[in-house]
């Protein structure tokens, strides 16, 4: 492993781990087994409540972070119907809650059917989206209202898998960079008439990148305590 000439690692990132969380487990393993310091990065930031695909660069691979970034990404996710959350996710509590009587799986595909293409989407107030030079979740947090502005994206898919209504729906999702899964399920919920937010998220490929070419952090550890040191180069 060249760590400093660089590696492309592709990892599932666990349940309420922050993309960064990983970037930065990856780096202490390195550098409690090398006793060096390399330069690590992610393409694609995840949500702390989201799992899957997170590819994790190192030394001068990371110049190919953009190139990740810019790929297709697919999804799949989980829908509670009839609720919101200042969120869109279980990250807050519930606010709100909506009748989902009227709500049948002709109506889910049909509406689902109004997404794909070009749209426009504003992304969540609980977000990175910087303004005015800060995150916008910083303000939320704080109870601050602000506006945020639409940004067009491409989603090239999306698809039932499950339908247990009233409940929940889960569904695959393949789309382009900028695309926020939480954003989505708002927006689902309110073309159904009616509220949704998300309860599981799961990245399941970025470009020709599955879930199944991807290793644990435990895997990763495992693998460097069972390289000799001088096979390793930072």
């Amino acid at each position: 492993m060249d760590f400093q000439n660089g590696e492309i690692l592709y990892f599932n990132k666990p349940l309420r781990w922050t993309s960064f969380d990983l970037v930065n487990k990856v780096r202490t393993l390195i550098s409690k087994r090398t006793q060096k310091k390399v330069k690590i990065g992610h393409a694609g930031t995840l949500d702390p409540l989201a799992t899957g695909v997170l590819i994790v660069c190192t030394g001068h691979k990371t110049k190919l972070i953009d190139t990740f970034q810019f790929q297709t990404k697919e999804y799949t996710a989980t829908l509670k119907l009839g609720e919101t959350t200042p969120s869109f996710d279980l990250e807050t509590e519930v606010d709100a809650t909506y009748p989902t009587e009227h709500i049948t799986r002709e109506l889910v595909e049909q509406t689902l059917q109004k997404f794909i293409g070009e749209i426009q989407q504003i992304p969540p107030a609980y977000s990175a989206v910087k303004i005015d030079g800060k995150r916008a979740y910083e303000y939320a947090r704080k109870g601050k209202d602000v506006e945020i502005k639409p940004k067009t994206l491409v989603i090239d898919e999306i698809e039932i898998l499950e339908c247990n209504l009233p409940q929940t729906v889960k569904i695959r999702v393949v789309c382009s960079k900028g695309t926020y899964i939480r954003a989505l399920a708002r927006d689902i919920g309110q073309e159904l008439g009616s509220g949704a937010h998300l309860i599981q998220l799961e990245r399941t490929r970025i470009g020709d990148v599955k879930l199944e070419d991807c290793i644990t952090v435990e895997q990763f550890d495992f693998l460097l305590q069972h390289t000799e040191v001088s096979q390793i180069n930072v």
